[in-house]
């Protein structure tokens, strides 16, 4: 039988709703004393009954995120870096990659305080009372729950005025175009509008997908064309990755013949091929963000309605120059 509180009560000498408080970090009960019961508790091997807590408290402390792949290296890392930032909260996460309707009805078996949803479209977001926080695009609409928008229109906007700073004048973007994911849609639509306000040359490259042999395939096309551009804005980490390998295939010098820029700001940029000039929020920030914000709407209790836009940087390596001379 296990360790219970009444036998750390008779063992420190002290009450039993003494125990109680000082095991739930209760302010009534001195240091020193919390001090003594917490060495005590270890000492005997006291593990506390989460079930009964739970009745007590009417929460389990935990967070669902329902997530639709970890196949993508950029979506695995965020998934590690949200984890890594509920290890500083006193609440644990469970991850699904199941359908959303799956993934709710899992959810509410264990109980769950609230969820985290990767809103590539609207239809992903379920709708129910559990409190949630969605990662994704902002758009128009109104919303009954968080938004936390990395602001991909202005991660392009940044990356076209830094090529642009360094003399490029004919950009190409290479991503997935023809897609029901609002996150790709919107890099694209960013591109294109940051192109058009400079009055650049503009030539957006359809990957139909988001993996490395995406971007591998669609340097055939852009080799194709009639005018070159001098540089490429990769919609992904995945798509760059393929694209400085054909370029490097083809010997095309990166970046003395053809600069790249890479969305998607996480540390495996500086360890790609040739060291990765990226944009995008860096995903240590992206992930901390989203965990403050499901933890304040649990704890708020209220209707939290609004849209939370954040700042994409831009860090510079080895892969983007100055535009090479004609």
């Amino acid at each position: 039988m296990g360790v219970t509180i009444k036998d750390i009560a008779k063992e420190a000498n002290v009450s039993y709703s003494t125990v109680s408080k000082a095991l739930n970090n209760s302010p009534l009960v001195k240091e020193v004393t919390k001090q003594k019961i917490l060495r005590v508790a270890k000492e005997m091997g006291y593990e506390p009954n989460l079930a009964a807590k739970q009745l007590v408290r009417k929460k389990t402390e935990v967070i669902g995120l329902i997530w639709p792949t970890i196949e993508r290296i950029v979506l695995a890392t965020l998934v590690t870096n949200i984890s890594k930032a509920f290890e500083a909260t006193k609440y644990s996460m469970i991850l699904s990659v199941d359908s959303a309707e799956t993934s709710l009805d899992t959810f509410k078996k264990f109980q769950v305080d609230g969820m985290i949803v990767f809103a590539e479209s609207h239809q992903m977001v379920p709708e129910d009372t559990i409190p949630l926080v969605a990662y994704g695009v902002s758009g128009k609409r109104k919303v009954a729950y968080p938004i936390i928008d990395a602001n991909h229109e202005q991660a392009m906007e940044q990356a076209v005025q830094y090529l642009a700073d360094l003399g490029h004048h004919h950009i190409a973007y290479v991503g997935h175009l023809d897609t029901e994911d609002a996150l790709q849609r919107e890099k694209a639509e960013g591109y294109q509008k940051a192109i058009k306000k400079r009055n650049l040359k503009q030539q957006s490259i359809d990957t139909s997908g988001l993996d490395w042999y995406d971007g591998y395939l669609a340097v055939e096309e852009i080799i194709q064309l009639p005018h070159q551009p001098t540089a490429i804005i990769g919609g992904s980490y995945d798509i760059s990755g393929g694209i400085v390998r054909s370029l490097h295939e083809k010997g095309v010098s990166i970046p003395n013949d053809m600069s790249v820029v890479s969305y998607d700001n996480i540390p495996q940029m500086e360890t790609m091929e040739i060291p990765m000039t990226c944009i995008g929020v860096p995903v240590d920030l992206l992930a901390e963000e989203i965990v403050s914000t499901i933890i304040h709407h649990i704890e708020s209790e209220g209707s939290d309605e609004f849209i939370k836009k954040l700042t994409p940087s831009l860090t510079e390596r080895k892969s983007a120059g100055p535009a090479p001379q004609s």
